[in-house]
């Protein structure tokens, strides 16, 4: 084998002759450069920076994100149904919020109390300087101030459940006492017990006492709750008015000129029964009112000047 070498400035040639073990060397080194080459390029395609690139690399990526959106997903629906839930809750504390002003305020009416702590109509003044903290309400401590709030809700509503209660059978036993006058302005004309009759001019019994204003058409009311028992034309009353206040007790108003109850109807203490009149056995316009206990005529008086419950 001859090697032939040509000096490019001087156009010079030299030639090497390559005999026995030489040119077995050289020819072994051109037959395994290009397979080393080969293999070294084959090396570099399937190291481990090009896997990044490849397209199974690709895949696996992209399953990935599929994987970390569906995650997303997920928590935005988890998140969703808790603010849901949450918001559901807020509802009823404010629904229930709203019954107990409603009741504080039946609660305050009946009572006859107003103002102050007592007023369930205006919000609660509340305010001054802010000293803002690092910390913030986590999820579970959100949870827990809730559950307090719902406890303390229910706890004030057992209570004004109870004193509304109260109240009621308070109001209800001041409503059926009997006490007042039935006409608001006027004076007694004639009083109970014995006195001369004013047409025929004997003694004779007075059951009630007479109330005059001077002129017809003023209001005649019930100075008790009850329920109408009488509403119509009687014998010597003229129009009259019955009311049954229960616990023993009836009123009577007669020689009314006009009638706005009718029998069976349920009346407020204070309401308005009838208009003064001159009706029946009288002489001029007044209202005979007349006090029954136990099915007996007793003094009005007792009950014209004693103070309401």
């Amino acid at each position: 084998m001859k090697l032939i070498f040509v000096d490019e400035h001087h156009g010079q040639t030299k030639t090497i002759v390559l005999r026995g073990w030489l040119k077995g060397v050289l020819s072994v080194c051109l037959i395994i450069a290009p397979a080393s080459f080969g293999y070294l390029g084959y090396q570099l395609s399937s190291s481990d920076e090009e896997i990044v690139f490849s397209e199974k690399s690709a895949r696996n990526w992209e399953r990935e994100l599929k994987s970390q959106t569906e995650q997303l997903k997920e928590i935005k629906k988890d998140s969703e149904q808790q603010i849901e839930a949450l918001t559901l809750r807020l509802a009823v504390l404010q629904a229930r919020l709203t019954r107990l002003d409603a009741m504080g305020s039946r609660i305050t009416e009946v009572s006859g109390l107003g103002g102050g702590e007592f007023d369930f109509t205006s919000n609660v003044g509340v305010g001054g300087p802010a000293i803002t903290l690092e910390e913030s309400i986590e999820k579970h401590s959100f949870i827990q101030i809730l559950d307090q709030f719902e406890r303390q809700l229910t706890d004030r509503q057992n209570q004004l459940e109870i004193l509304e209660g109260l109240m009621s059978d308070r109001k209800t036993r001041s409503d059926v006492f009997i006490a007042g006058r039935p006409v608001d302005d006027g004076w007694i004309a004639s009083g109970y017990g014995k006195r001369p009759d004013p047409f025929t001019g004997q003694m004779s019994f007075h059951s009630g006492i007479d109330f005059t204003t001077g002129k017809s058409g003023t209001d005649i009311n019930t100075i008790g709750a009850g329920v109408v028992t009488w509403s119509g034309p009687k014998s010597r009353y003229g129009l009259m008015v019955e009311v049954n206040h229960g616990n023993g007790f009836a009123t009577r108003y007669a020689h009314a000129q006009e009638l706005f109850v009718n029998v069976g109807d349920v009346v407020e203490k204070g309401q308005r029964l009838a208009l003064v009149g001159s009706t029946g056995r009288s002489t001029g316009p007044h209202v005979h009112f007349e006090v029954y206990k136990n099915g007996r005529v007793v003094d009005p008086a007792a009950y014209i000047q004693r103070t309401d419950r």
